[in-house]
């Protein structure tokens, strides 16, 4: 809802976009990957980190912005259904990945919940005032949690760092185009 409104203010989101991407990349680069290297070893971390960001560079690239900050005209392009689709992957992998970080690399663990839920507010807004339909943006984000209760389930095993180390892809990839997006003159409202 307040994504919305805040259409009508684009200076907020000149702010968060590019503090949330910086946070995102900060946390990759600095705190998940290093701790990733030293627990599963970095032939495989870095294969697997190209991976997470070459997947979403494709989607992105041939389906549809993974990225709801970084195409600030989807709505004028009726892209609304698979932007929310994309954000509901999005937030179940943000879930998953906030719980198996608590459990698989406990010293990046509060910095990852940290950038994840600053995260979460410049993606909510901007999937707010891209698509302006305030339900289905919180039913798309409500996967955050059942990608939490899967990481529940799941994470005690010895092969959540695979996945992780994709997660960490996937944070570079956003954190990159929420930077580039905020480097780029905006365009003109309509």
């Amino acid at each position: 809802m307040a994504g919305a409104y805040l259409t009508r203010s684009p200076g907020v989101s000149k702010i968060l976009v590019p503090v949330s991407g910086g946070f995102l990349l900060l946390v990759a680069i600095f705190g998940l990957i290093p701790e990733l290297i030293d627990d599963i070893g970095w032939l495989r971390t870095l294969p697997l980190v190209a991976v997470g960001s070459g997947l979403l560079i494709l989607l992105d690239r041939y389906a549809f912005p993974v990225c709801a900050s970084c195409d600030h005209h989807a709505h004028l392009r009726g892209i609304a259904g698979p932007l929310l689709i994309a954000t509901a992957i999005h937030a179940f992998a943000d879930g998953w990945g906030l719980v198996a970080v608590q459990s698989f690399a406990p010293k990046a663990g509060q910095i990852v919940a940290v950038a994840i839920l600053i995260h979460k507010i410049p993606e909510g807004l901007a999937l707010g005032s891209i698509t302006r339909m305030p339900v289905w943006c919180i039913a798309a984000e409500l996967f955050t949690l059942a990608g939490a209760a899967t990481g529940l389930w799941l994470t005690p095993a010895n092969w959540v760092g695979y996945p992780l180390a994709i997660a960490a892809g996937t944070f570079l990839f956003l954190g990159v185009q929420a930077l580039r997006t905020a480097m780029t003159p905006a365009y003109p409202t309509p």
